[in-house]
């Protein structure tokens, strides 16, 4: 069984995110979508409504692929993730050549931990390629439009933590 970890904050999840959810199922029997807690990016939503909203946006996944999605939160090294859910490949998202960079790095200490787990890229489509979760959150927080940038379900989640805070 080949399994895939895609890891993130998913602070909200994006139309870029639920992209790669999609085509990572053709690549893994399994897909592990870890959670990560990483409070020093100051997540707007909670560990437990990160994980909850994803769970109901790839409901609908595994029933058309077949492939077993599980959403699970993690903390620490993302290689030790990978390693605890016996992932044989580590999926990221790259929306421009900003991201690589960093990406670039982060793969090249993860082999140095350990190399028998590869990293595949995949880049996002055309039409999400400038979504980002930092801009997403700011616009919502601004009273602007996110519907082209994340599932319904989330632009509920966004008005309602926003209009608590007005």
């Amino acid at each position: 069984m080949r399994i895939g970890l895609y890891p993130g904050t998913f602070d909200p999840v994006t139309l870029g995110h639920t992209d790669v959810f999609k085509r990572a199922c053709a690549l893994v029997d399994r897909l592990v979508i870890g959670v990560a807690v990483n409070e020093d990016k100051d997540p707007l939503f909670t560990l437990a409504e990160r994980v909850s909203m994803i769970d109901e946006e790839v409901a609908g996944l595994v029933e058309t692929t077949g492939v077993e999605i599980v959403v699970q939160p993690f903390d620490g090294l993302l290689i030790d993730c990978a390693r605890d859910v016996g992932a044989s490949v580590i999926i990221r998202g790259l929306r421009a050549v900003s991201d690589f960079e960093f990406e670039f790095q982060m793969v090249g200490m993860n082999r140095a931990m350990d190399s028998s787990i590869e990293t595949v890229f995949l880049m996002a489509d055309a039409k999400s390629q400038a979504i980002a979760s930092r801009l997403v959150k700011e616009i919502a927080r601004l009273g602007g439009d996110v519907s082209k940038f994340v599932p319904r379900r989330i632009q509920d989640a966004l008005e309602a933590k926003f209009s608590n805070s007005r």
